[in-house]
């Protein structure tokens, strides 16, 4: 029910999205690697933020796997006085999925995207009972030991066919978005 085209788009997007959204620093590296099956997969965690972009053909779900261990807390609550930890992540992941909905609204222009919200990493087994089109996993470094996982699972509801284009990672300041 939805192309190979149409996955790959939603990866390229993701990944776009990812790489501008993700580090705290225009210079710091976002390493992304795809999780094949049989591959260790994404280092267990023991929270997800789960974000949800729906269209009338599809639903999208962008699950990013964090820890709160102290190298990561540190990295993402660094430059924010008075912000703890949750607050700054679970912003950065909003981000995240506004720009994949930016991305997407060139293709579907009718979307809705949902607030985020944590649940334990335990749930990631029941994604498979929403019998997804398109469920993929990735591994996310950055600056070599910052550590999260990301798992986008797409459910169609009428055949899903698009060719996204791409380009590199275009800076931005950090706009505010209204819904």
């Amino acid at each position: 029910m939805i192309s190979q085209h149409a996955r790959e788009s939603f990866e390229r997007i993701f990944q776009k999205a990812a790489r501008a959204r993700l580090p705290m620093e225009a210079g710091d590296s976002c390493e992304i690697v795809p999780v094949r099956e049989g591959d260790a997969g994404p280092e267990r965690t023991e929270s997800v933020v789960v974000l949800t972009i729906s269209s009338i053909v599809f639903r999208m779900l962008l699950v990013l796997h964090f820890d709160e261990d102290a190298t990561t807390c540190d990295y993402f609550a660094r430059n924010e006085e008075g912000a703890t930890f949750r607050e700054t992540f679970l912003e950065i992941c909003n981000l995240c999925s506004g720009a994949m909905n930016q991305a997407l609204l060139h293709y579907f222009p009718d979307l809705g995207m949902s607030t985020p919200y944590v649940l334990s990493a335990r749930c990631l087994p029941y994604l498979e009972e929403l019998k997804p089109g398109y469920l993929e996993s990735f591994a996310i470094t950055i600056n070599g030991s910052i550590r999260l996982g990301a798992t986008v699972c797409v459910c169609a509801h009428a055949p899903l066919d698009f060719t996204a284009e791409v380009n590199a990672v275009e800076e931005t300041s950090g706009e505010l978005e209204l819904f």
